[in-house]
Protein backbone atom coordinates (compact mmCIF):
# COMPACT_ATOMS: atom_id res chain seq x y z
CA UNK A 1 0.00 0.00 0.00
CA UNK A 2 1.07 3.78 -0.36
CA UNK A 3 0.30 6.91 0.65
CA UNK A 4 -1.31 9.36 -2.28
CA UNK A 5 0.14 6.78 -5.12
CA UNK A 6 4.04 7.09 -3.48
CA UNK A 7 5.96 4.58 -1.26
CA UNK A 8 5.29 5.32 2.38
CA UNK A 9 8.13 6.84 4.27
CA UNK A 10 8.44 7.15 7.98
CA UNK A 11 6.93 10.49 8.21
CA UNK A 12 3.66 9.38 6.82
CA UNK A 13 3.56 6.60 9.67
CA UNK A 14 4.29 9.72 11.77
CA UNK A 15 1.60 11.82 10.60
CA UNK A 16 -0.87 9.14 10.89
CA UNK A 17 0.19 8.33 14.35
CA UNK A 18 0.13 11.37 15.36
CA UNK A 19 3.28 11.48 16.65
CA UNK A 20 7.20 12.62 16.15
CA UNK A 21 9.12 10.86 13.60
CA UNK A 22 11.47 10.07 16.74
CA UNK A 23 8.53 8.40 18.35
CA UNK A 24 7.72 6.01 15.19
CA UNK A 25 11.62 5.06 15.30
CA UNK A 26 11.56 4.02 18.89
CA UNK A 27 8.44 1.83 18.15
CA UNK A 28 9.96 -0.01 14.94
CA UNK A 29 13.29 -0.45 17.15
CA UNK A 30 11.22 -1.74 19.79
CA UNK A 31 12.61 1.39 22.48
CA UNK A 32 11.08 2.44 25.17
CA UNK A 33 6.96 3.61 24.67
CA UNK A 34 3.47 3.29 26.75
CA UNK A 35 1.50 -0.14 25.41
CA UNK A 36 -0.65 2.63 23.55
CA UNK A 37 1.51 4.49 21.95
CA UNK A 38 3.06 1.60 20.20
CA UNK A 39 -0.07 0.08 19.42
CA UNK A 40 -1.02 3.40 17.63
CA UNK A 41 1.97 3.45 15.80
CA UNK A 42 1.98 0.28 14.53
CA UNK A 43 -1.79 0.47 13.58
CA UNK A 44 -0.42 3.41 11.39
CA UNK A 45 2.27 1.47 9.93
CA UNK A 46 -0.45 -0.97 8.78
CA UNK A 47 -2.01 1.60 7.45
CA UNK A 48 0.13 3.48 5.14
CA UNK A 49 1.62 0.08 3.97
CA UNK A 50 5.16 1.32 5.24
CA UNK A 51 8.05 -0.96 5.11
CA UNK A 52 11.70 -0.31 6.62
CA UNK A 53 14.20 -0.54 4.24
CA UNK A 54 15.84 -3.10 6.54
CA UNK A 55 14.42 -6.45 8.51
CA UNK A 56 12.51 -6.13 11.26
CA UNK A 57 15.54 -8.11 13.13
CA UNK A 58 18.28 -6.00 12.33
CA UNK A 59 16.63 -2.98 13.30
CA UNK A 60 16.08 -4.22 16.51
CA UNK A 61 19.30 -5.14 17.07
CA UNK A 62 21.05 -2.01 15.34
CA UNK A 63 18.18 1.38 16.11
CA UNK A 64 18.19 0.51 20.02
CA UNK A 65 22.06 -0.24 20.29
CA UNK A 66 24.16 2.09 18.21
CA UNK A 67 25.10 5.66 18.10
CA UNK A 68 26.72 7.21 15.17
CA UNK A 69 29.67 9.64 15.38
CA UNK A 70 31.04 11.60 12.95
CA UNK A 71 33.75 13.87 13.21
CA UNK A 72 35.41 16.75 11.01
CA UNK A 73 39.33 15.42 11.16
CA UNK A 74 39.76 12.31 13.52
CA UNK A 75 43.70 13.31 13.10
CA UNK A 76 42.89 16.67 15.40
CA UNK A 77 43.87 15.49 19.01
CA UNK A 78 40.34 17.41 20.09
CA UNK A 79 38.54 15.34 17.99
CA UNK A 80 40.43 11.93 19.06
CA UNK A 81 39.75 12.75 22.80
CA UNK A 82 35.81 13.58 22.62
CA UNK A 83 35.52 10.37 20.51
CA UNK A 84 37.03 8.81 23.59
CA UNK A 85 34.54 10.04 25.96
CA UNK A 86 31.49 9.64 23.52
CA UNK A 87 32.43 5.95 23.24
CA UNK A 88 32.73 5.52 26.91
CA UNK A 89 29.78 6.92 27.78
CA UNK A 90 28.04 4.62 25.16
CA UNK A 91 29.68 1.29 26.23
CA UNK A 92 28.54 2.16 29.99
CA UNK A 93 25.01 2.20 28.33
CA UNK A 94 25.54 -1.04 26.36
CA UNK A 95 25.89 0.42 23.12
CA UNK A 96 28.44 0.77 20.36
CA UNK A 97 29.59 3.62 18.38
CA UNK A 98 29.83 3.91 14.35
CA UNK A 99 32.84 6.31 14.16
CA UNK A 100 33.22 8.33 11.33
CA UNK A 101 35.75 10.81 9.87
CA UNK A 102 34.38 13.41 7.24
CA UNK A 103 37.72 15.28 6.64
CA UNK A 104 35.80 18.55 6.51
CA UNK A 105 34.18 17.62 3.50
CA UNK A 106 30.51 17.98 3.06
CA UNK A 107 30.40 15.39 -0.05
CA UNK A 108 31.98 12.85 2.41
CA UNK A 109 29.14 14.26 5.50
CA UNK A 110 26.29 13.40 3.10
CA UNK A 111 27.58 10.05 2.48
CA UNK A 112 27.73 9.11 6.19
CA UNK A 113 24.51 10.75 6.78
CA UNK A 114 22.77 8.15 4.28
CA UNK A 115 25.00 5.60 5.90
CA UNK A 116 23.46 6.55 9.45
CA UNK A 117 19.95 6.21 7.78
CA UNK A 118 20.57 2.46 6.68
CA UNK A 119 21.82 1.55 9.78
CA UNK A 120 19.14 2.65 11.62
CA UNK A 121 21.59 4.14 14.05
CA UNK A 122 19.43 5.25 17.52
CA UNK A 123 21.14 9.01 17.15
CA UNK A 124 24.27 10.77 15.69
CA UNK A 125 26.36 12.83 17.23
CA UNK A 126 27.81 15.53 14.78
CA UNK A 127 30.48 17.91 14.12
CA UNK A 128 29.36 19.48 10.41
CA UNK A 129 31.21 21.58 8.09
CA UNK A 130 29.26 24.77 7.81
CA UNK A 131 28.19 23.87 4.48
CA UNK A 132 26.53 21.05 5.98
CA UNK A 133 25.41 22.99 9.20
CA UNK A 134 23.37 25.16 6.73
CA UNK A 135 21.09 22.57 5.26
CA UNK A 136 20.94 20.70 8.61
CA UNK A 137 17.12 21.26 8.96
CA UNK A 138 15.68 20.38 5.80
CA UNK A 139 17.41 16.90 5.84
CA UNK A 140 15.01 14.19 6.50
CA UNK A 141 16.91 12.61 9.19
CA UNK A 142 14.92 9.46 11.28
CA UNK A 143 17.30 9.97 14.33
CA UNK A 144 17.99 12.98 16.68
CA UNK A 145 21.44 14.93 16.12
CA UNK A 146 23.28 16.12 19.15
CA UNK A 147 25.52 19.09 17.87
CA UNK A 148 29.50 19.16 19.51
CA UNK A 149 32.03 22.34 18.47
CA UNK A 150 29.57 23.35 16.22
CA UNK A 151 26.55 26.05 16.55
CA UNK A 152 23.27 25.49 14.21
CA UNK A 153 22.26 28.61 13.33
CA UNK A 154 18.45 28.03 13.98
CA UNK A 155 19.14 26.44 17.62
CA UNK A 156 16.81 23.33 16.43
CA UNK A 157 19.19 20.74 17.20
CA UNK A 158 20.79 20.32 20.48
CA UNK A 159 24.78 21.21 20.74
CA UNK A 160 27.33 21.10 23.03
CA UNK A 161 30.22 23.69 22.47
CA UNK A 162 32.69 25.68 23.76
CA UNK A 163 32.37 29.56 24.60
CA UNK A 164 34.53 30.19 21.30
CA UNK A 165 34.53 33.77 21.30
CA UNK A 166 35.82 34.14 25.41
CA UNK A 167 38.20 31.67 24.74
CA UNK A 168 39.98 33.57 21.78
CA UNK A 169 39.47 37.05 23.89
CA UNK A 170 41.19 35.15 26.60
CA UNK A 171 44.02 34.65 24.51
CA UNK A 172 44.21 38.49 23.44
CA UNK A 173 44.10 39.88 26.56
CA UNK A 174 47.15 37.39 27.93
CA UNK A 175 49.13 38.39 25.20
CA UNK A 176 48.62 42.10 25.52
CA UNK A 177 49.25 42.10 29.32
CA UNK A 178 52.26 39.97 27.92
CA UNK A 179 53.66 43.53 26.04
CA UNK A 180 52.31 41.82 22.42
CA UNK A 181 50.42 43.99 20.31
CA UNK A 182 51.10 42.75 16.50
CA UNK A 183 49.05 39.47 17.40
CA UNK A 184 47.85 38.05 14.09
CA UNK A 185 45.41 35.38 14.09
CA UNK A 186 44.92 32.07 11.96
CA UNK A 187 41.38 30.54 11.95
CA UNK A 188 39.86 27.58 10.34
CA UNK A 189 37.58 28.38 7.35
CA UNK A 190 35.29 25.39 7.09
CA UNK A 191 33.82 25.93 10.54
CA UNK A 192 31.53 27.79 12.73
CA UNK A 193 34.23 26.93 15.16
CA UNK A 194 36.99 29.10 13.50
CA UNK A 195 34.67 31.84 12.29
CA UNK A 196 33.24 32.21 16.04
CA UNK A 197 36.84 32.12 17.70
CA UNK A 198 37.82 34.65 14.94
CA UNK A 199 34.89 36.85 16.10
CA UNK A 200 36.31 36.92 19.92
CA UNK A 201 39.76 37.79 18.75
CA UNK A 202 38.47 40.71 16.39
CA UNK A 203 36.60 41.90 19.61
CA UNK A 204 39.18 41.80 22.11
CA UNK A 205 41.69 43.51 19.35
CA UNK A 206 39.58 46.35 18.44
CA UNK A 207 38.72 46.64 22.20
CA UNK A 208 42.31 47.36 22.88
CA UNK A 209 43.37 49.81 20.17
CA UNK A 210 45.20 46.79 17.97
CA UNK A 211 44.40 45.84 14.33
CA UNK A 212 42.91 42.96 13.89
CA UNK A 213 45.09 40.56 11.11
CA UNK A 214 43.61 37.36 10.85
CA UNK A 215 43.85 34.56 8.34
CA UNK A 216 41.47 31.56 7.13
CA UNK A 217 43.01 28.53 6.43
CA UNK A 218 41.74 24.95 5.13
CA UNK A 219 42.29 23.21 8.98
CA UNK A 220 45.47 21.36 8.15
CA UNK A 221 48.97 21.61 9.93
CA UNK A 222 50.97 22.14 6.65
CA UNK A 223 48.55 25.01 5.74
CA UNK A 224 49.56 26.96 8.51
CA UNK A 225 52.81 26.46 8.81
CA UNK A 226 53.20 27.56 4.81
CA UNK A 227 50.94 30.91 6.27
CA UNK A 228 53.45 31.50 8.53
CA UNK A 229 56.43 31.28 6.51
CA UNK A 230 55.09 33.44 4.22
CA UNK A 231 53.63 35.81 6.58
CA UNK A 232 57.15 36.35 8.86
CA UNK A 233 58.69 37.81 4.83
CA UNK A 234 56.58 40.87 5.26
CA UNK A 235 57.58 44.01 6.57
CA UNK A 236 55.12 44.58 9.41
CA UNK A 237 55.59 41.01 10.68
CA UNK A 238 53.60 39.64 13.56
CA UNK A 239 54.81 39.29 16.95
CA UNK A 240 52.63 36.56 18.38
CA UNK A 241 49.95 33.81 16.71
CA UNK A 242 47.06 32.97 18.17
CA UNK A 243 45.68 29.55 16.32
CA UNK A 244 41.88 28.25 16.11
CA UNK A 245 43.39 24.87 16.53
CA UNK A 246 45.83 22.26 18.05
CA UNK A 247 46.74 21.31 14.13
CA UNK A 248 47.38 24.98 13.03
CA UNK A 249 49.23 25.09 16.67
CA UNK A 250 51.95 22.08 15.08
CA UNK A 251 51.77 24.33 11.75
CA UNK A 252 53.26 27.49 13.76
CA UNK A 253 55.52 25.49 15.65
CA UNK A 254 57.16 24.18 12.50
CA UNK A 255 57.41 27.32 10.77
CA UNK A 256 59.00 29.00 13.68
CA UNK A 257 62.00 26.18 13.39
CA UNK A 258 62.01 26.64 9.74
CA UNK A 259 62.87 30.45 10.08
CA UNK A 260 65.53 29.94 12.83
CA UNK A 261 62.83 31.75 15.10
CA UNK A 262 63.02 30.61 19.15
CA UNK A 263 59.83 30.66 20.68
CA UNK A 264 59.32 33.16 22.51
CA UNK A 265 61.65 35.50 21.34
CA UNK A 266 61.55 35.35 18.04
CA UNK A 267 57.62 34.67 17.51
CA UNK A 268 55.18 33.90 20.47
CA UNK A 269 53.11 31.89 19.93
CA UNK A 270 48.91 30.44 21.77
CA UNK A 271 46.09 28.03 20.60
CA UNK A 272 43.98 26.20 21.48
CA UNK A 273 43.53 21.97 22.84
CA UNK A 274 46.02 20.97 26.04
CA UNK A 275 47.12 18.12 24.00
CA UNK A 276 50.29 16.10 25.97
CA UNK A 277 52.93 17.36 23.35
CA UNK A 278 51.76 21.04 24.22
CA UNK A 279 54.21 21.24 27.17
CA UNK A 280 56.85 19.33 25.22
CA UNK A 281 57.49 22.24 22.84
CA UNK A 282 60.65 24.74 23.51
CA UNK A 283 59.12 26.54 26.78
CA UNK A 284 55.57 25.07 26.40
CA UNK A 285 52.65 26.03 24.35
CA UNK A 286 50.07 28.70 25.89
CA UNK A 287 46.70 26.78 25.26
CA UNK A 288 42.77 26.82 25.99
CA UNK A 289 42.30 23.97 27.77
CA UNK A 290 38.61 22.63 26.47
CA UNK A 291 36.96 19.93 28.63
CA UNK A 292 37.03 17.49 26.34
CA UNK A 293 35.55 14.51 28.50
CA UNK A 294 32.70 16.77 29.36
CA UNK A 295 31.54 17.82 25.60
CA UNK A 296 31.49 13.94 25.02
CA UNK A 297 29.66 13.05 27.99
CA UNK A 298 27.06 15.92 27.55
CA UNK A 299 26.49 15.12 24.17
CA UNK A 300 25.27 11.51 25.15
CA UNK A 301 23.33 12.88 28.27
CA UNK A 302 21.57 15.14 25.99
CA UNK A 303 20.87 12.43 23.28
CA UNK A 304 20.12 10.13 25.63
CA UNK A 305 17.17 13.00 26.77
CA UNK A 306 16.40 13.56 23.30
CA UNK A 307 15.38 10.05 23.05
CA UNK A 308 13.31 10.30 26.26
CA UNK A 309 11.29 13.37 25.25
CA UNK A 310 11.71 13.67 21.94
CA UNK A 311 9.39 16.92 21.57
CA UNK A 312 11.12 18.77 24.23
CA UNK A 313 12.81 22.08 23.56
CA UNK A 314 16.27 21.94 21.77
CA UNK A 315 19.22 22.52 24.65
CA UNK A 316 22.53 24.52 23.77
CA UNK A 317 25.41 23.57 26.41
CA UNK A 318 28.02 26.10 26.35
CA UNK A 319 31.13 25.06 28.36
CA UNK A 320 34.02 27.30 29.57
CA UNK A 321 37.41 27.01 28.70
CA UNK A 322 40.69 27.39 30.96
CA UNK A 323 43.99 29.36 29.78
CA UNK A 324 47.03 27.07 30.34
CA UNK A 325 50.12 29.64 30.38
CA UNK A 326 53.32 28.29 29.63
CA UNK A 327 56.57 29.84 28.32
CA UNK A 328 55.40 30.66 24.36
CA UNK A 329 54.10 33.48 25.32
CA UNK A 330 56.58 34.83 28.15
CA UNK A 331 56.91 38.86 28.27
CA UNK A 332 57.88 40.80 25.54
CA UNK A 333 58.11 44.32 27.42
CA UNK A 334 56.45 46.24 30.50
CA UNK A 335 52.99 46.35 28.99
CA UNK A 336 52.15 49.97 27.39
CA UNK A 337 48.51 51.25 26.78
Amino acid sequence: MSVSGKTAGIKDVALAAGVSVATVSRVLSNGPVSDALRRRVEDAVRATGYRPNLSARRLRSQHSQTIGLVVSDIRNPFFTAVSRAVEDAAYRAGMRVILCNSDENPEREELYLRLMQEERITGLIFAPTRATLDRLDGLDLDFPVVLIDRNAPTGRHDAVVLDNPRAAAMLVEHLHAQGYRRIAGLFGNTSTTGQERHEGYRAAMTARGLAPAARFLAPHADAAEEAVVAWMAERERPEAFIVSNSLFLMGVVKAARRLHLPIPDGLAVAGFDNEPWTELVGPGLTVIEQPVQDIGQSAMALLFERLEAPDRPSRRLILGGTCIVRGSTAARMAAAD
